[in-house]
């Protein structure tokens, strides 16, 4: 009285006895991991390519040097990379840009953090609107923005001297142009805390609204500040189109003109703002107050 055996045994071990059979799929998972890791590295692969293969190529234009008919290959030359600091405009412009960030930074964060503060904690229903205007930069084109401010500037500049002649004034366009993506960087970082709570909590205390968002606030926001100033920074030090149709000398501009003078200057010059950005933008992002405390904590279990 033997009953069925619902268990497959495969083909007699060598040894006696059987051998189970292998379950359906069970190598297809292992083909369909071992695909999904060589696409995650192709698709790294290209992505890295798409952005430092350009960078290879302007770092042996601008360091290309004369012709060699023997040897039939060019010589090798940082002679445009020293040419960088024979040009006055190119520095002064370097100076004026760094200015622009750095005004264009204080300013976004004087307009926004207590705009959003003031709106989370008192208006929480003109939270869709504060959001649609800091959105809405993204929807106009910069020509556009340059037609409609350009009378604006253009009277600056008629009425108030040499203040409306200064590129500086281009800050009162910039702090427009990066309203969405600082907005998005400190709104997440008031949606991680209770602000509503903190803000009662230090009014309660006797603590006036400047003194709640200094002492209270922004110190529980120092990321998204930190963010926001990056992206800002990123921005205004990249800004071509407004800067060269408003005729002001802002970096991207000067290297533009240089690139119709001498061509491989401009590209060592463009490689140099690169170089510096990325350097300029790693320093906020390492050293600012309250970089240390965004890194991960180690927190030690009480023994048992």
């Amino acid at each position: 009285m033997s009953g069925s055996v619902n268990t497959q045994l495969g083909a007699a071990a060598p040894g006696g006895g059987a051998l189970l059979a292998r379950p359906k799929g069970a190598g297809r998972g292992r083909r369909s991991s071992r695909t999904q890791t060589i696409a995650r590295y192709l698709i790294l692969i290209f992505v890295l390519g798409y952005l430092i293969v350009p960078l290879f190529a302007s770092l042996e234009f601008a360091t290309r040097g004369d012709f060699d008919k023997t040897t039939k290959t060019f010589g090798r030359s940082l002679a445009s990379f020293a040419a960088i600091f024979s040009y006055p405009n190119l520095i002064d412009s370097v100076i004026a840009s760094l200015e622009i960030a750095a005004l264009t930074v204080f300013g976004m964060l004087l307009l926004l953090v207590p705009t959003m503060v003031w709106t989370i904690v008192r208006v929480p229903r003109m939270r869709r609107v504060v959001e649609f205007l800091c959105l809405l930069p993204l929807a106009i084109p910069a020509i556009v923005i340059v037609v409609g401010i350009g009378p604006i500037y253009r009277w600056i500049g008629q009425n108030l001297g040499a203040v409306g002649a200064s590129p500086l004034t281009l800050t009162l366009i910039d702090i427009i142009l990066v309203l969405p993506y600082s907005y998005r960087a400190l709104d997440s970082s008031l949606r991680g805390i209770d602000t509503a709570t903190l803000s009662d909590a230090s009014r309660s205390l006797g603590a006036g609204w400047p003194g709640t968002i200094l002492r209270v606030i922004v110190p529980n926001i120092r990321g998204g500040i930190l963010s926001a100033s990056v992206l800002a920074v990123a921005l205004v030090l990249g800004e071509f189109t407004i800067s060269s149709l408003l005729s002001f000398n802002t970096v991207q501009v000067v290297i533009f003109l240089l690139g119709h003078r001498d061509g491989q200057v401009a590209v060592a010059v463009s490689l140099a703002a690169l170089f510096f950005a990325f350097v300029l933008l790693f320093a906020i992002a390492r050293f600012a107050p309250g970089a240390a405390s965004r890194a991960q904590r180690v927190v030690e279990e009480p023994n048992a």
